[in-house]
């Protein structure tokens, strides 16, 4: 039973739901997508798991000696000692392969290609660079939002405007969100040379501004939809759908705007516990108003 845990540590259960939602989501409002198959659905939910599964349990173990420095991960598996690096490494192969040959399998191999692609950036590109320099959340920012796109290939069998408007979504969503936790955590994060805010000397009003900033770009990328014939405002469904999106949007951005006025941990963490608000309730949004 301990055993089974660790493996669920390992592929940070919590983090890998709300990444594969992304995906699940995303496949939904494909074209092609025109009703709910829960077979179909819960294969797209388990293949999307032990891929980001396996970046996660990657991530941990070559970051296994920075993760035990750090109270907040210490007692992961591998950082712990409770499990080898070996026995992490084979884990991380077995699901990684599991994963993109599920999705190959009963999907298609874009899909699949996507995946592996998103595997190998988080893994190899973006955990390194951590300690390297900040452009490490850009990098990151791709494989984050890669989900989404494999989503819509699984969907739709090919990448067209939707599933590149879901990217951007995404990809800019993620830099308020993890510049708010790296804020919060950089106590931690710099005193084992994480590199993750935008400014060398920690959190500044320039690190707040960019919060805001990309908040604002969050704007036109989740209205764009409705004008594309991905999303409709033509029935009462999709009106509500769309105020949705800009109250979610005026929520966002307040609370960047908020972080920017009073520069304290306490504002990072609103902007970090708001973000992970607004995705789901933006995405659900553009699922009740999707084009048939």
């Amino acid at each position: 039973m301990k055993k089974i845990k660790d493996y669920l540590q390992l592929m940070k259960p919590s983090l890998s739901i709300m990444v594969v939602f992304s995906s699940v989501i995303s496949y939904l409002l494909a074209p092609k997508v025109v009703a709910y198959n829960w077979t179909m659905i819960s294969l797209l939910f388990a293949g999307g798991m032990l891929v980001t599964g396996s970046a996660n349990a990657i991530n941990q173990v070559v970051e296994k000696d920075t993760d035990a420095q750090m109270k907040r991960t210490a007692k992961r598996p591998v950082a712990s000692g409770r499990m080898s690096a070996e026995e992490g490494w084979a884990f991380a192969i077995i699901t990684g392969a599991a994963g993109v040959f599920m999705l190959g399998y009963y999907f298609n191999w874009l899909a699949a290609g996507l995946a592996a692609f998103s595997l190998f950036l988080y893994a190899f590109i973006y955990t390194p660079l951590k300690k390297v320099n900040s452009i490490a959340v850009l990098m990151g920012a791709v494989p984050g939002a890669l989900p989404c796109l494999i989503g819509w290939a699984a969907g739709d069998d090919k990448l067209t405007l939707g599933g590149w408007i879901l990217f951007a979504f995404q990809f800019f969503w993620q830099f308020p969100h993890f510049w708010a936790i790296a804020w919060v955590a950089h106590r931690d994060y710099s005193a084992v040379g994480f590199k993750l805010l935008p400014a060398n000397e920690g959190p500044t009003k320039f690190t707040a501004l960019q919060t805001i900033l990309y908040s604002l770009l969050l704007v036109p990328v989740t209205v764009v939809p409705f004008f594309t014939g991905m999303c409709s405002y033509d029935d009462v469904q999709g009106m509500i759908a769309l105020g949705l999106i800009v109250l979610a949007n005026l929520f966002m951005i307040g609370r960047c705007v908020a972080l920017w006025q009073k520069m304290d941990v306490s504002s990072a963490r609103k902007v970090m516990f708001g973000s992970y608000m607004y995705l789901p309730v933006v995405m659900l949004a553009m699922l009740l108003s999707k084009s048939i």
